[in-house]
């Protein structure tokens, strides 16, 4: 299985389109169709739940995209964030530095394109920041302006002594936020994976200093757990630690969660920490004081930071890649996914147009809307409906045939084994409660 495979099923069946693709397209940018929006969203409500519900001691925060610039000279990345960039003279193709190389100063008269094969065409190294700039205000000169936010975790640290006093909240405990983000992506790559706008799903977990590695450590346990939630494989799961080289400037450790997709093992969600660093960033630049004061042991400190930061799009494609299914047997493609985050759980089928059947399968969607996201659908041959929607990763197929007019019953089919059971149109609701759980 490769990823236009996934691509091609996505614009498809209405998961995720190009951005602005009547124009051309917009590199690096996609829309989320009907059953992407959705899927995205219930993957969003599953992670929020598992943070802010499962846990009394973290709440939820929505700050702003558009922030204080200094915000970004405090946490670096108006002078580091970067990414060092080399160009192909001969077909174009541009490269990370750290796509090419591991080694710190390499010879880059001995480096072969991936793309041509040239050898010793590359440009020197040049540095690209990867903050979108604008202005704010009327007039456009060095006071307006700002920066489309190129991370989340900044809004949750200048805000969390307000949030700590407004909740009384005491350490430890976190704030959860998702929200979008920007980074202006030189080489941007493998459909949704690396965007340029991009939503995460981050908690920032404040702890006493010397807690800072048991709570690494529980975290990191949570996090992995978590994406059974997701229906995802946990073989194609790992973790991947940041070794010295590569550990951010703010990191004392920092491990990846890697999914397999079709284009190799890389990363969904980091679990970092981030020591003391960005509170004592602000601190300094603010002037203003971010210490915790604990009423217990009578005494101010700055919190160490255990953050939790997933790519939402990043968890998305890898729910897809997870979910698809070529099932060759029976000729059809379908998408495996969980019936907790599918973006519709059942369908509705009249077996043909006449005959009444159609106003019983109008009933039955009534009062199944009222429970679960379920469509209708009277176009076409039975099995051709059946594999669209096993296409677009619907649990359930609900047929209304002639015999349902004789004892008020339909059949409820299984996506995966296509298996198909007479179901009383009264007991449709428990019926299908109960075959989730099979899933």
């Amino acid at each position: 299985m490769n990823i236009e495979k996934i691509v091609s099923l996505c614009k498809r069946r209405g998961f995720i389109f190009q951005s602005s693709e009547i124009y051309g397209g917009f590199k690096a940018v996609y829309d989320y169709g009907p059953l992407g929006v959705a899927l995205k969203n219930n993957i969003s409500k599953i992670w929020w739940k598992a943070m802010t519900q499962h846990h009394e001691n973290i709440v939820g925060l929505d700050s702003a995209i558009f922030t204080h610039p200094k915000i970004w000279e405090a946490s670096g990345h108006v002078g580091a964030f970067n990414d060092p960039l080399v160009d192909c003279k001969q077909c174009k193709a541009r490269y990370r530095v750290d796509e090419l190389s591991t080694e710190t100063n390499p010879d880059w008269g001995k480096m072969t394109c991936p793309n041509c094969g040239s050898k010793g065409s590359f440009t020197d190294p040049r540095q690209f920041n990867l903050m979108f700039k604008t202005s704010i205000g009327a007039v456009e000169d060095d006071s307006s302006i700002a920066y489309l936010r190129p991370e989340t975790a900044q809004g949750i640290y200048v805000n969390y002594l307000l949030v700590q006093n407004a909740m009384r909240l005491k350490v430890p405990f976190g704030i959860a936020q998702v929200g979008k983000a920007f980074r202006n992506e030189i080489v941007a790559r493998n459909f949704i994976f690396r965007t340029r706008e991009f939503e995460q799903m981050e908690m920032q977990y404040f702890v006493q200093p010397d807690q800072d590695d048991q709570s690494l450590n529980e975290w990191k346990d949570q996090r992995f757990s978590f994406y059974s939630q997701l229906g995802i494989d946990k073989n194609k799961l790992r973790f991947k630690q940041h070794g010295p080289d590569e550990l951010a400037h703010y990191a004392k450790e920092a491990w990846d969660i890697e999914y397999e997709f079709p284009f190799g093992w890389s990363e969904v969600e980091g679990i970092h920490n981030r020591t003391d660093f960005d509170l004592k960033q602000h601190q300094e630049f603010s002037g203003k004081k971010m210490e915790y004061f604990d009423p217990v042991e009578n005494k101010r400190y700055l919190p160490y930071i255990i953050e939790t930061s997933a790519g939402l799009n990043r968890m998305l494609l890898a729910v897809l890649s997870n979910a698809y299914w070529e099932d060759t047997d029976n000729n059809r493609v379908v998408m495996r996914l969980d019936p907790k985050i599918a973006p519709v759980l059942a369908v509705v089928c009249p077996l043909t147009k006449k005959d009444g059947l159609p106003e019983i399968g109008r009933n039955i969607m009534d009062f199944l809307k009222k429970e679960f996201k379920v469509i209708y659908d009277q176009q076409g041959s039975i099995g051709k409906r059946y594999y669209r929607q096993d296409e677009a990763g619907t649990p359930f197929g609900i047929t209304v045939d002639h015999q349902s007019k004789d004892d008020q019953s339909v059949t409820l089919r299984h996506r995966d084994t296509q298996h198909q059971d007479r179901v009383a149109i009264d007991q449709l609701v428990n019926a299908i409660k109960n075959k989730i759980g099979e899933f």
